[in-house]
């Protein structure tokens, strides 16, 4: 199935005491780039990380993020520092010593106190699991997503290729008329320019000239690499580098073509031929 290199996920999973969540973007790129920003739990993971990605992906920028937030009741659980206290006692003796008729903290404010409540820990066995069993997860919705993408790539791609074929099935039945019609507008001015020079001077450079604008050739390679990129699109995998070859190769051909013309009506096929693949050429770069 056609993919994008573009997408977005992420998925959370709660444990005892921590939420685990993990974020992955994708964009486009030439080859397969790994970014990672990870919290110091879990920076030893990336190593596990990276190969997961790399098994998964094949093109593009992928920025990971994961993070670690300390569930609030689960802090709760492990009661207040004792440490904090002990400060918290000192220092409202000194102030009521100082100023009477302050008022003593109440609990309440004594919760809230910066490290008052102790983050509860979590077992490093239990985080990588549960780190490595979101990044599945969301893994799976970036593949999705880049897939959902990239059905619509193909689809546009798709729509435009079709458009260039009926381009070049509208040209072909035309061109042994604009052949003979040009061959009797270059006889009558070599004969023009030549004067009685000869029949067979004038049937050799006739015919070099004719063979220099045949366009047979080209609108045959053109319907060739329309096939192959119908036959590209329905293979598994990536595909990106292989259909950006082939517009290459498409554009190529449409500009012989163009360079070739010899009548209005392959000039303006030309044109409209490359209009067509620049806009597959563009949706190209999406893809993986």
């Amino acid at each position: 199935m056609t993919a994008s290199m573009t997408g977005f996920a992420a998925h959370s999973f709660n444990l005892e005491h921590a939420s685990v969540s993990v974020d992955l973007r994708s964009i486009n790129q030439r080859y397969l780039e790994l970014h990672f920003r990870l919290t110091d739990e879990v920076r030893a993971l990336e190593p596990q990380l990276r190969e997961l990605l790399q098994q998964r992906l094949a093109r593009g920028k992928v920025e990971c993020r994961v993070g670690i937030v300390p569930l609030a009741a689960a802090s709760q659980d492990n009661g207040p520092n004792p440490a904090i206290l002990e400060c918290l006692a000192q220092w409202q003796t000194v102030v009521r010593a100082r100023l009477p008729d302050a008022a003593p903290f109440s609990v309440n404010e004594i919760l809230r106190w910066p490290g008052a409540l102790p983050p509860a820990t979590q077992s490093q066995d239990s985080l990588f699991e549960a780190t490595l069993a979101a990044m599945q997860t969301a893994l799976d919705e970036l593949v999705a997503s880049r897939r959902r993408e990239g059905a619509k790539l193909r689809q546009h791609i798709l729509d435009r290729l079709a458009a260039a074929e009926a381009q070049v099935a509208a040209l072909k039945p035309l061109l042994p008329a604009l052949a003979a019609a040009q061959q009797d507008r270059l006889a009558t001015r070599l004969r023009e320019s030549l004067g009685d020079a000869g029949h067979e001077r004038l049937a050799q450079e006739l015919a070099l000239i004719v063979q220099k604008l045949d366009i047979d050739e080209e609108v045959s390679r053109l319907e060739t690499h329309f096939s192959e990129v119908r036959r590209v699109l329905d293979q598994p995998g990536a595909v990106g580098k292989r259909l950006d070859f082939l517009m290459q190769e498409l554009h190529r051909e449409a500009n012989t073509l163009g360079s070739k013309s010899a009548a209005v009506e392959t000039s303006r096929t030309s044109l409209e031929l490359k209009v067509l693949i620049e806009q597959m050429r563009e949706q190209v770069q999406n893809i993986e």
